[in-house]
């Protein structure tokens, strides 16, 4: 079987894209498999780096401004349509599969066109403007919320089957996370992000939060501050005194381990992207989330309330985070074990455990063979 896989911009939709290649070959070695994206963006190094074979094609998205930029922005769009078009008869694809951002519109659609078997998977609960367009082209689409299936419009192509996860994720005991760390496996413990980058808001709350938590040595801290932040906050915490190295804290700039900081946290704070949050439900993990206000049409909120309606997590929007409010919600939570273990449970219901099981069984049956 031959698959072209396309989606980029940001790693949102690149990462859910690699996660169904890698299942493909899983499941068949000799799946052979193209990945399309922008030749400058960011897949363009990160495809590549996955031993995943990559074409590069022109295109930008769309400035949200009507400018000179917007003239340059869709010659380039039907340059990319020819461009895939090329593509297409060289690689002569079996299957094409776009998970959002810019690059699955002229692949995505000029495929549909050329009737060859075509899937979308959107990992958000409110959908990219590039999958609600294509929706109505293609064979099926996969998602991962249910909230996200009204706003398609073509209900009888809708699959509903979660967001892929790494397989780590839940594979771990709470003994073995904990020590990983350094930490107790019997201490309440809270996980904070911001993702990779981190997020200036999140850390300023959280400092306060280290100084209400600086006599409690019954709660341990696992916080990633992201490489923009990391410096700033920790010289902020030595400013104000506050023991950020203390033994039951782990302050560091970024978390590689995030499947055993999962195994050994029991409330997560941090923003709402589609793969963390997957990767919370799996876990089984309430959250009290801060979306990123700046995604576009902001999908952050709508993915956290999501969990919010199913009584998995709490929501603080970025403009309100603040360390007083960040901390009068971690209290709350946190004394009453019952109400947290209740939101673990919630959150472990709305999880796809299989969820790339279904995409590639999906894949199978949808493509040429």
């Amino acid at each position: 079987m031959r698959v072209i896989l396309t989606g980029g911009g940001t790693g949102g939709h690149i990462y859910p894209a690699l996660a169904i290649a890698k299942g493909l070959l899983a499941r068949d070695a000799n799946t052979q498999i193209l990945y399309v994206g922008i030749q400058d963006g960011m897949e363009a190094r990160l495809v590549p780096e996955a031993g995943i074979a990559f074409k590069g094609i022109s295109g930008k998205g769309l400035p949200r401004k009507l400018s000179l930029d917007t003239i340059k922005v869709i010659g380039k769009s039907f340059k990319a349509l020819w461009e895939t078009k090329n593509v297409l008869r060289e690689f002569h694809p079996d299957l094409v599969i776009g998970t959002g951002g810019y690059v699955s519109g002229p692949v995505v659609l000029t495929a549909a066109l050329f009737k060859i078997p075509t899937l979308l998977h959107e990992q958000n609960a409110w959908p990219g403007i590039t999958n609600r367009i294509l929706a109505r082209v293609v064979n099926k689409v996969m998602v991962t919320f249910p909230e996200s299936i009204a706003h398609f419009g073509v209900k009888n192509k809708m699959e509903l089957v979660g967001l892929p996860v790494r397989q780590e994720i839940g594979g771990y005991s709470r003994e073995i996370g904990a020590k990983h760390f350094g930490l107790r496996s019997d201490r309440l413990t809270l996980l904070v992000t911001g993702g990779s980058r981190g997020a200036r808001t999140l850390n300023q709350a959280m400092i306060k939060v280290l100084e209400c938590l600086a006599q409690r040595r019954d709660i341990q801290v696992i916080w990633a501050t992201g490489s923009v932040t990391y410096a700033e906050t920790i010289a902020e915490l030595k400013q104000r005194e506050i023991p950020w190295e203390s033994p039951q804290w782990r302050v560091v700039e970024y978390l590689k381990d995030m499947p055993e900081a999962l195994a050994c946290t029991d409330l997560y704070i941090g923003r709402a992207g589609a793969a963390s949050l997957a990767e919370l439900m799996v876990a089984g993990i309430p959250g009290i989330l801060i979306p990123y206000p700046f995604a576009a049409e902001n999908h952050q909120e709508h993915n956290a309330q999501a969990l919010v309606q199913a009584g998995a997590a709490q929501v603080i929007l970025d403009s309100e985070c603040n360390g007083e409010r960040l901390w009068n919600e971690i209290n709350l939570l946190i004394s009453q074990s019952s109400l947290l273990a209740k939101m673990g449970e919630a959150s472990r219901t709305l999880a796809q455990p299989k969820a790339l099981d279904k995409i590639v069984d999906l894949c199978l049956a949808t493509a040429w063979r």
